[in-house]
């Protein structure tokens, strides 16, 4: 066999996600579309959300063709989506997405992303960096990443978010990961990113939003605080939860010097898993729009 008909053979694998309205026939309707397209399951994953009647599925799959089998299933699967109004992406397993990450002065997760990115524990690629603050210029630039020092005010608000936007389309960025960014995103922008922002609030939310969470915890006394990944929506640290982290504290850590140190390793993981999670497609962003969160089943489907 020449080497070109051995490509035009090989093995390819794609990555299935799809969520919808609970109806028979789901499950059936995709294997019956795999299995006529000459295609062998690896691993598949589905939840149904009986309390809000919705439907998960991701398949992993392997099928013999070339560079132009993904467009051909994407062509075919449009007939099996119709019927049951399903929102799905099918594309090719390990493709690698394009991530951009927002930062303010606190660079803990900046670093943990761009070195965890550098050493490929992350399938992602970090392709440019934005801050209000000119501090992490040196750091990006000698990863060879972009870096676009935007400064916000109120007055210049619009103006940036619109650099901003620019700067998505430019990049194409499929990902946008608030990594300590300390501004507030307007309404507008939150629509127009919606379901591919997420966040890193250093607190374990619901408790704590918005600015000195710390704070706030050390007022009440608690024990335990974390970080929380989130969907970024208009609603102020209120998004869909994707993942969290905790670790114990007692009365002698300060909100303003040991509290933080202690627990700035925790956004840091939270932010790198969060991503790792977002770009892996073990939920779809539209299963965490749903409103309840995804983390759970993320990890048990």
């Amino acid at each position: 066999m020449t080497h070109l008909a051995a490509s035009a053979t090989a093995a390819v694998e794609h990555v299935l996600t799809v969520d919808c309205p609970e109806a028979p026939g789901i499950v059936h309707a995709v294997s019956r579309f795999l299995l006529e397209h000459g295609s062998d399951i690896i691993d598949n994953h589905q939840f149904g959300d009986r309390r809000d009647g919705h439907f998960f599925m991701r398949v992993r799959f392997a099928t013999s063709g070339n560079e132009n089998s993904t467009e051909l299933l994407r062509r075919n699967f449009a007939a099996v989506a119709t019927p049951f109004a399903m929102r799905w992406h099918l594309e090719p397993a390990g493709t690698r997405r394009r991530v951009l990450v927002m930062v303010s002065r606190h660079g803990h997760c900046l670093n943990d992303l761009l070195f965890r990115t550098r050493s490929g524990d992350l399938p992602l690629d970090v392709v440019a960096v934005v801050s209000n603050h000119p501090d992490h210029e040196a750091l990006v630039s000698w990863h060879g990443i972009p870096f676009f020092h935007v400064p916000v005010t109120s007055a210049t608000k619009p103006e940036a978010e619109a650099q901003l936007l620019q700067i998505v389309d430019e990049f194409a960025v499929d990902l946008v990961v608030l990594a300590r960014y300390m501004q507030v995103l307007s309404n507008d922008l939150c629509t127009r990113l919606a379901g591919r922002t997420i966040n890193i609030h250093h607190s374990f939310l619901p408790s704590f939003k918005g600015a000195k969470p710390y704070h706030q915890a050390h007022e009440r006394g608690v024990k335990l605080v974390g970080a929380t990944a989130h969907y970024v929506t208009a609603d102020l640290d209120e998004g869909p939860i994707i993942a969290q982290e905790v670790i114990s504290v007692d009365h002698s850590h300060t909100p303003d010097d040991t509290l933080p140190s202690r627990s700035s390793s925790v956004p840091a993981t939270r932010s790198r898993r969060s991503a790792s999670c977002w770009v892996k497609r073990w939920e779809t962003p539209s299963m965490a729009l749903t409103g309840n969160g995804v983390d759970a089943r993320a990890g048990t489907i």
